[in-house]
């Protein structure tokens, strides 16, 4: 098991070469089994889509700006650099991305430090596809964020790769991230389950070749064509089973 957000910076050609190779094969009808199952953090673990929602209106309020439900959508899944660069650009920051990630990852741990709300039925879900399966955490939020909800809720010792977008050059709706999960479980993508919640995860998932759960943001929930996308959706992951997975190949 892992302790630690593993910062995966580059994928090789050889391996992307592979994963061509192997879409062919899937493109032509070859089932392959699930063997390997990678969540997202953020709306699929824990509950913080809305700290993020409020604390970036309160940032940009606190400079006279306005921060939009539009806005937040597009940086769902992105990585740092990514989130902070619109966050710049939008609000028409004079400061440095590094600032603009700093006070936000700072309001963010705050807020999980006082009230880190776990989804219904997540921890449970983790353990239940770890007890068949090698299972992986993909998440676009920052690593000091990831490390200290792992901490708490004790899954550092239940995945066994924990992905951090910091460590990525594209975020969600690139599936970098995802393709890097695969790589650190040693399992072919096409044979990984993904389980998303926001319209940039779901795209990445499938841009990455996986089979996908979509769990829909209730605050931000991806337009239906784009859950048409995911091979199933559930409400929450109280509905998450070994013979959920199986029924998906």
């Amino acid at each position: 098991m892992v302790s630690e957000v593993y910062k995966l910076h580059y994928l090789d050609l050889a391996w992307l070469g592979k994963l061509g190779i192997i879409h062919c094969a899937a493109e032509k009808g070859t089932v392959m089994p699930i063997a390997a199952v990678i969540f997202d953090m953020d709306g699929v673990i824990i509950e913080s889509e809305g700290y993020w929602w409020d604390e970036r209106q309160a940032l940009a309020a606190h400079y006279g700006r306005i921060w939009t439900a539009d806005d937040q959508r597009q940086t769902m899944g992105t990585s740092t650099h990514e989130w902070s660069a619109l966050m710049c650009d939008r609000l028409g920051l004079d400061m440095s991305l590094d600032r603009i990630a700093d006070m936000m990852i700072q309001r963010i741990s705050d807020r999980l430090a006082a009230h880190l709300t776990l989804l219904p039925g997540a921890v449970e879900a983790v353990k239940t596809a770890a007890s068949a399966y090698p299972v992986a955490l993909a998440s676009g939020s920052p690593a000091p964020i990831i490390t200290e909800v792992m901490r708490l809720t004790g899954l550092d010792q239940v995945f066994g790769a924990i992905i951090s977008g910091d460590g990525m050059k594209h975020g969600k709706p690139d599936p970098e991230i995802y393709l890097t999960a695969a790589k650190a479980l040693g399992v072919d993508p096409v044979n990984c389950l993904g389980i998303e919640d926001s319209t940039n995860g779901i795209r990445a998932l499938k841009a990455a070749g996986m089979v996908a759960i979509a769990i829909p943001s209730k605050d931000f929930p991806p337009p239906d064509d784009v859950l048409a996308l995911a091979n199933t959706r559930l409400a929450s992951l109280t509905d998450f089973s070994l013979d959920l997975i199986k029924s998906l190949r």
